[in-house]
């Protein structure tokens, strides 16, 4: 029986061994759901290979749809992850959340899609501060969050006769 890779060498760095991409991001999407499972998350995968996304996650009620991709392409002292379908890039509302896994690093990024929609790849620095994605990096508790990056009201005090809010008073209260 052939081995495609993961025996030595440990869980962490076992899918450098894997050669086939298709296996290869099998094992990413097994990391995947044991590290959201550390993390106190429940995974759900769907049947089939027809949903627009790898898994959904739940927390507390809260449901998001997440894509796992996975590199260890190395280019200019970072990785370039694909972050693209096999049509092209992403379009649409086809999920919440990329979940892309360095291998070599063993390092997660949870970026919310709207950051990569329409884009073929993206380049990744795990080493380099303020780089574009690096508050992303392990940034598991997004999937948690509740209306992770969006803001419904807002809510502040002011005087009830200050001219000024005379036009916002349907998002300001009075204290």
């Amino acid at each position: 029986m052939k081995s495609d890779g993961a025996k030595s060498g440990g869980m962490k760095n076992g899918g450098m061994k894997i050669k086939h991409p298709k296996r290869r991001g099998e094992w990413a999407e097994l990391r995947f759901m044991a590290r959201a499972a550390e993390q106190g998350l429940q995974v759900t995968k769907p049947w089939g290979e027809s949903a627009r996304y790898d898994f959904v996650v739940e927390d507390g009620g809260r449901f998001v749809r997440v894509q796992v991709k996975s590199t260890m392409f190395k280019d200019r002292g970072g990785y370039s992850c694909t972050v693209r379908g096999s049509r092209g890039p992403y379009k649409g509302d086809a999920f919440d959340f990329v979940a892309a896994y360095l291998i070599p690093e063993d390092l997660w990024y949870i970026i919310p899609a709207e950051k990569i929609r329409g884009q073929g790849s993206v380049a990744i620095y795990p080493k380099l501060e303020g780089s574009k994605y690096g508050c992303y990096k392990e940034a598991w508790h997004l999937l948690r969050e509740e209306c992770a990056g969006t803001l419904e009201r807002v809510l502040g005090c002011a005087d009830a006769d200050d001219d000024r809010l005379a036009n916002l008073t349907d998002l300001w209260e009075t204290c």
